[in-house]
């Protein structure tokens, strides 16, 4: 039985202080540059999504005027997301988790993970709008900010859907 006794450097070096600690479960799931080159590609892809809804918001207002604002909304959800999910697909897939090859396999899984989120979009584009379409300020553009509210929500649950599930290593 051998006994290690410590030298004195070995004594007085300390603990790894992210080691422990009240956050250190989340350090170690949150990576800091992937979590970084994420929220940085999730803000492009956010701008481009809402981009697109928010064109396919004024073209169907056009196109279908006798419409009431929260179906156009809801209309112009399931017309952009498919686009919006291929173009973040391919910024994830590159720029974040930087994985190699599987790109039908990998893109089938995004496109599940946001298939997931539908449900809930399309419950919270109509109440949301219908909460702006309430002050006066904020009714001529309240599918536009229901259309913020539903990114910044599905973002946080997108992260890690994407991690754990398609793009798992």
């Amino acid at each position: 039985m051998s006994s290690h006794k410590p030298s004195l450097l070995e004594a007085e070096t300390p603990p790894d202080p992210s080691a422990h600690g009240p956050f250190a479960a989340l350090r170690r799931v949150l990576p800091s540059g992937e979590v970084i080159r994420f929220l940085l590609v999730g803000g492009s892809n956010t701008l481009i999504s809402l981009g697109l809804y928010s064109g396919f918001v004024i073209l169907f207002g056009y196109l279908l005027p006798h419409h009431g604002k929260p179906l156009i909304a809801d209309i112009a959800q399931i017309v952009s997301k498919p686009l919006a999910i291929t173009v973040a697909f391919l910024c994830y897939k590159h720029f974040v988790f930087r994985t190699k090859g599987n790109y039908l396999k990998e893109w089938l899984k995004c496109f599940a993970v946001y298939g997931i989120s539908t449900p809930a979009e399309l419950i919270i584009l109509p109440l949301a709008t219908k909460a702006f379409l309430v002050p006066a300020l904020t009714h001529p553009y309240a599918p536009f900010l229901a259309g913020i509210v539903n990114s910044v929500i599905i973002a946080c649950y997108s992260y890690f859907a994407h991690k754990k599930f398609s793009f798992k290593r």
